[in-house]
This record gives C-alpha cells, sequence and structure tokens, in this order.
C-alpha cells in the first residue's frame, strides 16, 4: 500500500509497507517492522488467545539464539561481523526492549516454528539495523541463514521453554519460600493453643493451634522440594539435535559449543540430552514439572479450605481463627465478610490442574519424531507457575500473616467436645470409654463431670490423663 507524495518528498519514506517473500508467495509488512513475512502469516492465521508469548519466553528465545550465535562464530561458520550483530540484537532483547515485536499468539500450530522466525525475524532485522542497513535487507543478515543457522523449530523452541520454564520456577520457589516461612511463624505464634481437633469433620482429639500450622509448612515444603526436584530434568536439551535429534545441518565445533554457551548467557548449567531423538519427539520433562507444580497448587488450596471452615461464623460456625477483613463480602447484607484470599487460592489451583490435564493430552498426542503441541505446552506450564507464584504471594500477604486466633473460642470448643474420652482408653477400655462418650452426649454433661459422678477415676488422676496439652505431645514428651 502506498500514498501519495507531497512535492520534494522521497517516495522511498512514504512507503508504508515492504514486501517480502517465502516459499508460500510474497506478502506486505509493515515498512519499519521487525519481525517479516512469516511472523505476519502466523499472525493472521492464529488469532487464538489474544496474547502475546511470556516475556521470560521471548528472553529465552533470544538467549537461545545467542548461544548458538557464539558458538557458530567459534565453529566459524559466521563472521564476527554478524556474530557481533547478532548478539546486540539478543542482548537488547534480553534486557527487555522490542518485545511488542513478538506478535505470534502463544497457541498456533507447525510446533513452534512461528515462535521460532519471529525471533529469527526480529533479531536479523536488529542485526541488520546495527550494520547500518534497512528492515528487510536480508543480504547483511538473513533469518534462517544466520540466525537460525545450525538449529531447527525442533530443537531451538523446546529449549527455549526449558531455559524460560527455569526462570519463570526461580522467582515462584522465592514466593513459595516466604508463604511457608510464614506459616513457620503463625506456627510458633499459635504453639499454646488449644484447640479440638477434628476427622471427617467430626470431634476428635485435642491439637494445638501451632501443629496445624507447623503441618501446613512441612507439606508445603515438601511440595516445593518435589518441584526443585523434578526441575533437573530441563537441564537436559536437544539443542544441536536440530529437526529430529540426528543433528542435520549442525556443524560438529559448533554442536559441541553450544550447551556450555547457553549456560554462559543464563547463568544456568545445561547439558545435551543422553538420547537427542528422544529429547526430541517427547516433550514429557515438562508434565512431570507441570505435575509437581499442579500437586503443591493442590495442597495450598486444602489448606485454604481448612482456613475458610475454621474462621468460619464469625457466630455460627467454628470461628477458631479470624482472616484480615479485605473487602466488603455482599452486596445486600451489610457487614459481611467473606473468605475471598483463600477463595482465589483455590480457584488458581483448579486452573492449574486444568492446565496438568491439558498438558498431559498434549504429550500424549505426539507423533513419532516431533510433538506438534509444545505451544499449548507452554502456555499451560508458564500460566500455571506465574499462577502458584501469585497465588503464594497474595496468600502470604493478604492472609496469613494477618491471621489471628480466637483462643478463648478454641477452648470453649475444647472443653464441651467428648474427643477427650480417647486418652481413657488405656486406662478403662475402649467400651468403657465410648459408653461415657455417649451418656456425656446424650445428658449433655461433659466428660470430667461425669467421671467424678461415676469415681471412675480419682481428680489426681483425671488432671494428668485428660490434661488437653498433655495429649498433644508424645508419651515420653507428656511429663
Amino acid at each position: 500500500m502506498k500514498t501519495t507524495a507531497s512535492a520534494g518528498v522521497a517516495k522511498e519514506t512514504l512507503r508504508l509497507t515492504r514486501s517480502e517473500s517465502d516459499s508460500v508467495g510474497t506478502k506486505e509488512v509493515p515498512i519499519h517492522a521487525l519481525y517479516g513475512v512469516q511472523t505476519m502469516r502466523a499472525y493472521e492465521n492464529f488469532p487464538m488467545t489474544g496474547r502475546k508469548l511470556h516475556p521470560a519466553f521471548i528472553n529465552a528465545l533470544a538467549q537461545v539464539k545467542k548461544a548458538c550465535a557464539l558458538a557458530n562464530y567459534e565453529a566459524k561458520t559466521i563472521s564476527l561481523e554478524k556474530k557481533n550483530a547478532i548478539v546486540k540484537a539478543c542482548d537488547d532483547i534480553i534486557s527487555g526492549r522490542y518485545h511488542d515485536a513478538f506478535i505470534t499468539d502463544p497457541i498456533q500450530g507447525g510446533a513452534g516454528t512461528s515462535m521460532n522466525m519471529n525471533a529469527n525475524e526480529v533479531i536479523a532485522n536488529l542485526a541488520i539495523l546495527n550494520l547500518g542497513g534497512r528492515e528487510g535487507e536480508y543480504s547483511l543478515v538473513h533469518p534462517n541463514d544466520d540466525v537460525n543457522k545450525g538449529q531447527s523449530t525442533n530443537d531451538v523452541i523446546p529449549t527455549a521453554g526449558k531455559v524460560a520454564a527455569l526462570f519463570i520456577l526461580n522467582d515462584m520457589e522465592k514466593s513459595m519460600q516466604k508463604l511457608i516461612s510464614a506459616f513457620e511463624t503463625k506456627a510458633e505464634e499459635f504453639d499454646g493453643i488449644l484447640k479440638m481437633g477434628r476427622t471427617q469433620l467430626q470431634d476428635a482429639v485435642p491439637i494445638r493451634l501451632g501443629q496445624e500450622f507447623d503441618a501446613y509448612a512441612h507439606a508445603l515444603q515438601r511440595g516445593l522440594d518435589r518441584i526443585r526436584r523434578t526441575k533437573k530434568e530441563l537441564h537436559q536439551i536437544n539443542l544441536g539435535g536440530t529437526a529430529i535429534g540426528t543433528c542435520i545441518n549442525a556443524d560438529r565445533e559448533y554442536y559441541f559449543r553450544v550447551c556450555q554457551k547457553l549456560s554462559e548467557v543464563t547463568g544456568e548449567s545445561f547439558e545435551h540430552c543422553d538420547d537427542l531423538i528422544d529429547g526430541t519427539m517427547n516433550p514429557d520433562s515438562f508434565l512431570a514439572v507441570l505435575d509437581s507444580v499442579k500437586t503443591c497448587a493442590v495442597v495450598l488450596s486444602k489448606i485454604a479450605n481448612d482456613l475458610r471452615l475454621m474462621s468460619s461464623g464469625p457466630k455460627t460456625g467454628l470461628h477458631e481463627i479470624e482472616l484480615p477483613a479485605m473487602q466488603n463480602g455482599s452486596s445486600i447484607m451489610p457487614g459481611k465478610i467473606n473468605p475471598v484470599i483463600p477463595e482465589v487460592v483455590s480457584q488458581c489451583a483448579f486452573k492449574i490442574m486444568g492446565n496438568d490435564q491439558t498438558v498431559s493430552l498434549a504429550v500424549e498426542a505426539g507423533q513419532l519424531e516431533l510433538n506438534a503441541f509444545e505451544p499449548v505446552i507452554f502456555d499451560c506450564l508458564f500460566e500455571s507457575i506465574d499462577l502458584l507464584k501469585n497465588a503464594a504471594e497474595t496468600f502470604r500477604i493478604h492472609c496469613i500473616e494477618g491471621i489471628k486466633a480466637d483462643e478463648k473460642r478454641c477452648a470453649s470448643l475444647l472443653r464441651s467436645s467428648v474427643g477427650i474420652v480417647t486418652a481413657l482408653n488405656p486406662y478403662i477400655g475402649y467400651e468403657k470409654s465410648a459408653a461415657l462418650a455417649k451418656r456425656a452426649l446424650h445428658e449433655n454433661i461433659d466428660i470430667v463431670t461425669l467421671i467424678r459422678q461415676e469415681k471412675i477415676l480419682t481428680d489426681d488422676q483425671l488432671r494428668t490423663i485428660l490434661n488437653p496439652y498433655r495429649m498433644t505431645k508424645l508419651e515420653e514428651d507428656r511429663n
């Protein structure tokens, strides 16, 4: 498309588009666009989510391309001039610039070829500008022949996915660790508060509120440790395997240098997969990581459910704890406060569970030497890690750190329960203890009073055996 030029203005400056060609044909691209024809086709072909690629994935693509350029230069397959121009372009992208030139949708056909070509074209055009040329002047730096040299979508995209996942996971781990610390702090604060423990929502035996919060911390720590174990698989990459893992078109020197270069560029330690063909056809490592993220999210949601239940009321529920009041809870009921933070945490967990199912299907659906569904795998994985991070941050800041215990309410519920009768089993037997519990409930009388009436135990024995705090410790720790 062209406009009418005013007198004295060069026609070249008035062009709105430039023509680019690929194997499909010729297409017009905005004249100063950093992307090219293949990116433009993908933008038109895949209007799926309306979202852009994850920033960490864009940076990861640039890091992979930088490492490849460095390895290619040392292998003497590209010139110093091209290497420097490509590296500078990649560094600019890694710094956060030019992300708006990555316009492909995260969910797309083609196994990620469009993502790869978006990166190749943007980096090539930036390199061309670095060399004094104009956008689209690919005789200076070519997207395929130079930026993508020795590479294929099939080794670049899974490698970039692993690089991005590692960086997103690092941020998430910090947030989860802070949340665990917040639970540990509350466990210490609530250690002396006795309450009734419940199994299947029925009175069981006494427990300390601090013990419950300590258990939450341990469950989350176990989940985080599981994530850290599975993410080790992300350090095994197939970069250099090219199309199907047989290294076609990859220079030998380039192949043996590229993992080290990527390690230097990213600060992570990468090595080649034991079997490059396996590493190209099977993206199950992403599923393993997401499954560990999902498991942690499930535990987080279970904890959120517990806090909602323990804070229920405030008058007609348990109300053993009080959650911070974050906002009005109703448009019709004045003064109502809802547990909105635990609710949003659970919803994040639900979304992560759904993403895990999507990735399971996508990993299973690969055929022969390649899985074509890595775009949706990455989209679900990155979103899930971010969701867990954001849920952990929100849970900690807006809920856990501000929880208060209603010690009087806990004590009142404990006194009114017959659950302490369990401690009598070793002294008077199960059947007699059960009969006492049944009678206490039927006559609405507390267990201690009933035992005194029946003269089953002395007062000294009662003080020792039915001491709720003593019931929450191991035998050797009770005295």
